[in-house]
């Protein structure tokens, strides 16, 4: 869909340019000369964006766009002014504006990156409402934030692995959110209506964790006051994450083994086989064919748990989600402690867009909560993300981050080749085989000079 662009100015100089720059540009833009005409469109148009003149002949525009963020508290908006003044800065600032411009504009390419990133805050701000309003229907809502080609690649694979009842081993490193995509599996199987377990293999001893697994009689060992099913038996119907299993003690993985080709055990202390029919996750933060090759994890046992295998990627491989997740998670904190912190200022977008971010999506969560915690309310800009730099004031290592951005592009420009050649050209058949939206799958064409 193309986006919408109000203009609000009366100076046919600043017009021009504008329609100029539009010309060559895929949003389109529409013009207000004043305040009235600007309500009136307003009213019956949702904008991506407005630029708005500061000055207008029947009012001021700061004025208006505080009136227009009171009916829509997410509009983007950017002032535009011939007549500079730090006070009005300030105010602008406060009152949510994502930037504020002074013209004569002398550099048109830092204009147009304005404008494309408050786009993209847009973008990402309809992401989360769309989210929310798919979520607002179900009793638990589980989802994947992003629209990246690696994250839509990820959904794709997932869609297709749900509803068959097979065993799935999913990958990747600390924080990434294997279990999210555990639960995402369960929730669209068959089994959703019957119970989801999981288990840290890594954070119990062998004792407990091979108690809390397969259940135990009373008196099976000490402390043991009466007879409790394990995971295995609750997880009858339903689902079980084993998380971290190349933890997993060379014992355990014997049993587990077992339990697999059986599907039947004994409770610690029992006689009696137990039957359970669940569908297993397994998760590891690191490659299990690397734990086999290096005799840490059974082989056999490899071959049961890698039946299908997921890699989830980190978020240096999906930076341009990360404003969705960043904007996501200030909703949630501001939502859990009564708080109205935002929006992001584009000095802190672009921080948090280039942090290398080692601890993924979880320390983006931790770091965004200790924001909206410490923050008193308003606008966030880089000053309050001073906790994510490193001790000597870098936020992260500038030759990694564009090591990354590097091997993304190759890899996704790659990917677009060999798709576009699998479906002849066709740009419909390689929105169907990849389950990419066609849009998405243009402007992602467009991107890397593909057609």
């Amino acid at each position: 869909m193309t986006s919408k662009i109000l203009l609000v100015d009366d100076d046919r100089h600043t017009v021009k340019l504008f329609e100029n720059l539009f010309r060559k540009r895929p949003e389109s833009l529409e013009v207000a000369a004043d305040a009235a005409s600007a309500r009136e469109r307003f009213r019956g148009t949702d904008y991506n964006l407005i630029l708005m003149d500061q000055r207008l002949p029947d009012g001021n525009g700061l004025d208006l766009i505080q009136q227009m963020r009171r009916e829509r508290p997410h509009q983007i908006a950017i002032m535009i002014t011939g007549y500079a003044d730090v006070r009005d800065a300030v105010r602008a600032v406060r009152e949510g504006l994502f930037d504020y411009l002074t013209k004569p504009f002398d550099n048109l390419d830092s204009l147009e990156t304005g404008i494309e990133k408050a786009l993209e805050l847009d973008r990402a701000y309809r992401e989360i409402d769309s989210l929310r309003r798919t979520l607002d229907g179900r009793a638990e809502g589980h989802s994947l934030i992003g629209q990246s080609l690696a994250i839509e690649q990820l959904l794709q694979q997932i869609r297709q692995v749900a509803g068959l009842d097979t065993t799935v081993l999913l990958e990747g490193e600390s924080g990434v959110g294997k279990e999210l995509v555990s639960r995402i599996l369960h929730a669209g199987s068959p089994r959703a209506e019957r119970p989801f377990f999981a288990v840290n293999c890594g954070a119990l001893s062998e004792q407990l964790l091979e108690s809390t697994l397969f259940g135990y009689e009373k008196g099976a060992f000490t402390g043991a006051a009466k007879a409790t099913p394990g995971y295995l038996e609750q997880a009858d119907g339903g689902t079980l994450l084993l998380d971290e299993v190349a933890d997993m003690s060379p014992k355990l993985q014997s049993s587990l083994l077992r339990v697999l080709q059986e599907r039947s055990f004994r409770r610690l202390g029992g006689s009696r086989l137990v039957s359970s029919d669940f569908r297993l996750i397994c998760a590891c933060n690191r490659c299990l064919a690397d734990e086999v090759r290096n005799k840490l994890f059974r082989e056999d046992l490899y071959y049961r748990v890698n039946v299908v295998a997921l890699r989830i990627p980190p978020l240096r491989e999906r930076r341009e989600d990360i404003l969705a997740l960043a904007l996501h998670f200030l909703e949630l904190f501001n939502t859990k402690f009564d708080k109205a912190v935002g929006p992001l200022t584009p000095e802190a977008i672009r921080l948090l867009e280039n942090h290398a971010w080692p601890g993924n999506v979880r320390q983006l969560r931790h770091a965004t909560e200790r924001l909206v915690a410490l923050h008193p309310g308003g606008p966030v800009s880089a000053s309050h993300l001073g906790f994510l730099r490193k001790p000597d004031g870098a936020s992260g290592d500038p030759e990694t981050s564009l090591k990354y951005e590097d091997e993304r592009a190759r890899f996704e420009r790659s990917y677009l080749d060999r798709l576009l050649s699998a479906a002849d050209g066709n740009v419909s058949e390689a929105a169907r085989i990849s389950g990419i939206a066609r849009q998405n799958l243009y402007e992602r064409m467009k991107r890397w000079g593909l057609s």
